[in-house]
């Protein structure tokens, strides 16, 4: 909602201070500087980034018009949900998890919270590390470390389309210019040609400039930001995650593991102690 209100907010701005002015929206509509521009970036972005890239890139704009992923709920619900596995793993051994860690489709736990079940890098993250757990095979330092390598893998993957989106936003402009300069050479080889002939001519390469500066910096780049916020915060909730097994690796309660987890959140929507307190009493 945020980005359409902030798309459809600047479009109507920039062109609608246009048409005050007393300019004329037909003499922006010059579809051949269009294909040029975009048609060079589109191709620039398949030579510069790999199949994979490309594909996270496309599957990844839709969330665009999507609200924030992570909300406050979301953390609740992670929250309460580690407080459960934690103190299912205290009362009865850690043991005891293995169902729900080789059938997490089918564990009781996880069917109550299914947003979060429904995450399946939350849910990869959770399962390979409960596994390791049980296995008891690896100290907390050892985990640890491994954990934060694979965030770092993580973090890079995920911010892939955002740095690919932005190189695009670097490079419009320069498109616009190549778009202006072709317009030039038509316009020079038409110097015999009546003043409104080259006006328009002119207008058209001047239009090539306009376009790449305006995608470039009124759509693609935010666009790429907001990419960029929304990996972010996933690595936050990944990352809250982490907080918490770590806590309870260290032998801290079910509960202080959740506070843990609960400090590493982003304040603006980070649960109160009690409001979370409430929550996981609730859900119960």
């Amino acid at each position: 909602m945020k980005f359409t209100f902030g798309l459809i907010f600047a479009t109507l701005c920039i062109f609608g201070g246009y048409v005050l002015s007393h300019g004329v929206l037909a003499a922006l509509w010059q579809p051949f500087e269009l294909i040029i521009i975009a048609g060079g970036a589109l191709g620039a972005f398949i030579i510069a980034n790999p199949g994979s890239n490309i594909k996270a890139v496309f599957a990844s704009l839709p969330s665009l018009f999507k609200g924030p992923k992570y909300t406050k709920s979301s953390y609740m619900d992670l929250l309460a949900m580690m407080f459960e596995l934690f103190s299912k793993a205290r009362k009865e051994g850690l043991m005891a998890l293995e169902n729900d860690i080789e059938e997490p489709k089918q564990s009781e736990i996880f069917k109550k919270y299914p947003k979060i079940a429904a995450n399946h890098h939350a849910m990869d993250f959770i399962v390979d590390y409960l596994r390791l757990m049980v296995g008891g095979s690896m100290n907390a330092f050892e985990l640890e470390n491994l954990m934060d390598v694979e965030l770092e893998t993580h973090h890079h993957e995920s911010f892939m389309p955002s740095e690919a989106m932005t190189n695009v936003a670097d490079g419009l402009p320069g498109f616009g210019i190549v778009a202006a300069v072709m317009g030039v050479v038509i316009t020079m080889g038409s110097i015999g040609a009546e003043p409104a002939v080259l006006g328009a001519h002119i207008a058209a390469a001047l239009v090539g400039t306009f376009l790449g500066i305006l995608l470039a910096y009124g759509y693609v780049g935010p666009m790429a930001l907001s990419l960029g916020h929304k990996a972010r915060e996933e690595a936050k909730f990944i990352e809250c995650i982490k907080v918490c097994i770590m806590a309870t690796l260290n032998g801290y309660t079910p509960v202080i593991a959740c506070e843990f987890g609960r400090k590493a959140i982003y304040t603006t929507v980070r649960p109160g102690f009690i409001e979370l307190e409430d929550h996981i009493k609730k859900s119960k």
